[in-house]
């Protein structure tokens, strides 16, 4: 996948590096070319210097194509700025951002954004979100008591109702994109290939549909 990350500072850079060990296609942003000197020798990505909010920037970095963007500058307005450019002007799949002030983390909520604090912390779940096998963060609401989550099943899945995935009070499948078009599932729909389907999932529950999936792909 193309990953754009603003902000080469230690956040920015560990993820970049873990990224490209995996084969990713990653693009760095950040103001500073001096932060350059945080990526290792021979890093195979390329660094973009300049104001991750430009869209002069942005294009040349090839947010057009991108698969992911990370606002991960050390400003909470940058980031704020650079991720609503990515989300709703290029629109983006996955746009996730770091913050500094947690009574900002609302803002980012209205927006759809999810938002993460703390560089460990932090650069470990970006990397789970963006690149976790089956399940996409879309929405949180409250305090992120409920979560949206997206998931392409399995092709071998396919004949069984999508009610079967549900568990009461923890899990609900709430919609399905088939072929381009998206529908609520009845309680009789059966899963078909290439089915991307939503789930309302409690955020203590994420485990549970997660090693749900991992024990269907055998892993």
């Amino acid at each position: 996948m193309r990953v754009i990350i603003a902000g080469c500072g230690r956040v920015g850079s560990a993820l970049a590096v873990q990224l490209v060990a995996e084969g990713h296609d990653v693009r760095l942003i950040d103001r500073r070319s001096k932060t350059r000197r945080l990526l290792p020798a021979g890093f195979p990505g390329s660094f973009h210097e300049g104001n991750a909010y430009s869209r002069t920037v942005l294009e040349a970095a090839g947010i057009e194509h991108a698969d992911a963007f990370v606002a991960a500058t050390s400003g909470d307005n940058s980031n704020i700025v650079s991720a609503r450019t990515a989300k709703e002007t290029y629109r983006v799949p996955i746009v996730l951002a770091r913050i500094y002030d947690p009574r900002r983390a609302d803002i980012y909520r209205d927006l759809g954004i999810p938002t993460i604090a703390s560089v460990r912390w932090t650069v470990h779940q970006i990397h789970q979100m963006l690149l976790h096998r089956h399940l996409t963060p879309e929405l949180t609401f409250g305090n992120g008591e409920t979560v949206l989550v997206r998931s392409e099943l399995p092709a071998y899945l396919s004949g069984r109702r999508l009610a079967e995935f549900d568990v009461d009070g923890e899990i609900r499948a709430v919609e399905v994109t088939r072929g381009g078009r998206s529908l609520v599932p009845a309680h009789s729909t059966r899963a078909e290939p290439g089915d991307l389907v939503t789930f309302a999932v409690a955020a203590t529950a994420l485990g549970r549909l997660r090693g749900f999936l991992d024990k269907e792909l055998g892993t």
